[in-house]
């Protein structure tokens, strides 16, 4: 209750204060220039999207601030060709990233620009649950096989997020905070219990510049399983990021980062209530100094990161991990038509699994990018991944497309073939069940074909991927084994944006997604995310959310220790927002989700969320 006291008391305050400072400033700049888009994540250069060889998914600070008190499993899952399985659930449910018909170990987390792991996971997989929204700038998604520029795990999809950075003001800061129900749909009481609290200050003096925030989410409510006890979430994240510009020339940076969560859960086998939680905390630092001359730039990105977890249930353990990540790349630009990027990348991971254990990767590599007079792009490029204990392996990428020009309008045909590797994890090597040290690592291609066509009224894009597997590590009677069977996924995805008019965005995606030969487990064949943002004189935006879920398999335990398969329903959910924004420095919000209160399943026995509200604001000063 004093929780919820002093977040209303502050809410007050801070929204009298905005208020009384910001009447004078109401009036927005109605000019709004509109620039071509750019990704990034495809090549590590700035490329029109027209000439970019993939459709890449960019998600920009506009959309995360319509998102504000949501998570950013939540988001992302919003998105063509991605299940986030837990999303939606109980806000320390565990995480499955289920792209293309992957896995968790098949995706590769970045933020800004450093590849981020957790060793002592069997997956080795990074944690969403640990970051807050609040804190990201932007966010980048490139489906498909992408070792070649990033290495380990990039098989499915490369998820890059990058943090926010200092304004250019002398000082400023912001604040951002929220309070919600969280139930199931069999409960209407709406007692407010999510709270989520962010501050921040940031600026530049001169060539330096600062950003400290500090961020706190509270979460309670909700059973982990179908039951009675409450199970509540609580997070804290703060970051550092220091910069100084020596020269117009040399630029240093230095990143820190600090998250923290504490999830309590349920017995799984049973399922039942019980006062089983588990504590995950991360620390991280890097550097990233950039020299830049004619036509192109030295950067060297560089982080260390140790991740303590613990587990206290019938079955208590702890975890240490370390990870150590050196990547040294040269980018060059010839006139705006070649560009070139060759590195080198290092990884070491280090895990204490009931004694200690680590292994390294060293990578070279190299990408081309060309951008013809004629239409024609280009993207090749090639690694060799070197392992302390498996030796070499190669994976390279090839995507042309080739890109029609009507006068602002274009027409983009593309096409990729790319392969990538899952090195096996420290788990999987040398942990306390089933570990074999002679593990090769899977391999995953990618095959690609699709177009995109883009007006200044809509941009829709279809493409087809086809995905194949071998070598796949599976867990077999005698432990982990290199599967000999082969593995096939295809599948369909579409996307479309229409501004029918300025002031009315609508987004839809679908995809499809078909494994041929394997039970795909929490994997719907056929989903539907669609959107419509509607903004009222230029202070109010409306938005309506819609997703489609389809049926998809689960896996069931007996009493006796059998199993079996169970499908689940299809489901549909309808979420709104609005965001009014009194001035230029000051916005308030309300979501309302799952607004028909559809009773559904994610995982089998697990608890979802029904129909609940939150109201926050985000202050600027």
């Amino acid at each position: 209750m004093n929780k919820r006291i002093f977040s209303l008391c502050a809410a007050g305050f801070i929204c009298t204060l905005a208020t009384a400072q910001e009447k004078s400033n109401l009036q927005q700049d109605e000019d709004i220039q509109q620039l071509e888009e750019v990704v990034v994540s495809d090549s590590r250069f700035s490329l029109k999207r027209e000439n970019s060889g993939k459709t890449v998914i960019k998600i920009s600070q506009e959309e995360l601030q319509r998102n504000q008190g949501r998570s950013v499993a939540e988001v992302i899952n919003t998105k063509s060709g991605i299940e986030i399985n837990g999303s939606r659930s109980n806000a320390g449910q565990n995480l499955s990233y289920f792209v293309r018909g992957g896995n968790n170990r098949q995706v590769l987390v970045l933020i800004d620009g450093i590849q981020v792991s957790d060793p002592s996971q069997i997956a080795m997989d990074f944690d969403l649950r640990l970051l807050d929204l609040n804190q990201i700038e932007s966010i980048e998604i490139v489906k498909g096989a992408a070792s070649t520029l990033y290495g380990n795990r990039a098989a499915t999809a490369v998820i890059n997020i990058t943090t926010k950075s200092a304004g250019a003001n002398k000082i400023g800061a912001n604040f951002e905070s929220s309070i919600g129900s969280n139930q199931s749909s069999e409960e209407n009481d709406y007692n407010l219990s999510d709270f989520s609290n962010r501050a921040s200050v940031n600026g530049t003096l001169g060539k330096f510049t600062y950003l400290a925030g500090f961020g706190n989410q509270y979460t309670d409510g909700l059973s982990a399983v179908i039951g009675e006890e409450k199970d509540p979430f609580n997070r804290i994240n703060s970051n550092i990021n220091l910069g100084y510009k020596f020269s117009d020339r040399f630029s240093f940076k230095v990143l820190g980062y600090y998250d923290k969560f504490k999830a309590d859960f349920d017995s799984s086998s049973p399922q039942q209530d019980s006062d089983d939680y588990s504590e995950s905390e991360q620390f991280r630092v890097a550097i990233t100094p950039e020299y830049t001359y004619n036509n192109g730039s030295v950067t060297l990105n560089a982080s260390y990161n140790t991740i303590d977890r613990d587990i206290y249930s019938s079955f208590p353990n702890s975890y240490e991990a370390n990870s150590t990540v050196v990547d040294l790349f040269n980018k060059y630009n010839f006139s705006d038509k070649f560009y070139t990027i060759i590195g080198f990348n290092y990884m070491k991971s280090e895990a204490t699994l009931g004694a200690d254990t680590d292994f390294s990767t060293s990578d070279p590599y190299a990408n081309v990018v060309w951008v013809s007079d004629f239409g024609l792009n280009m993207n090749v490029g090639g690694r060799m991944n070197n392992h302390s204990e498996y030796g070499t392996n190669f994976t390279y990428n090839f995507n042309p497309s080739y890109t029609l020009k009507f006068n602002d309008d274009y027409l983009k045909f593309l096409g990729s073939y790319s392969t990538s590797y899952i090195a096996p994890t420290l788990s999987q090597l040398f942990g306390a069940y089933g570990a074999n040290p002679d593990l090769e690592p899977e391999e995953d291609r990618t095959l690609e074909g699709g177009m995109e066509y883009n007006n200044e009224k809509f941009r829709i894009s279809g493409v087809y991927f086809n995905r194949y597997e071998e070598n796949f590590i599976s867990y077999t009677d005698i432990g982990y084994e290199n599967s000999d069977d082969d593995f096939t996924v295809n599948g369909v995805e579409v996307e479309a944006t229409v501004t029918p008019i300025e002031s009315l965005i609508i987004d839809a995606n679908y995809t499809f997604t078909e494994n041929r030969d394997k039970v795909a487990l929490r994997i719907p064949k056929h989903k539907v995310n669609a959107g419509i943002q509607y903004e009222l004189l230029k202070k109010t935006n409306f938005g309506l959310q819609y997703q489609f879920t389809g049926k998809r398999l689960d896996i069931q335990y007996n009493p006796d220790f059998t199993s079996q398969n169970v499908e689940l329903d299809a489901f549909s959910l309808l979420n709104f927002n609005v965001n009014h924004q009194f001035s230029n420095k000051f916005t308030v919000f309300l979501n309302l989700d799952n607004i028909f209160n559809e009773d559904y399943e994610e995982l089998l026995g697990y608890t979802t969320r029904g129909r609940n509200i939150r109201v926050g604001f985000r202050l600027g000063l």
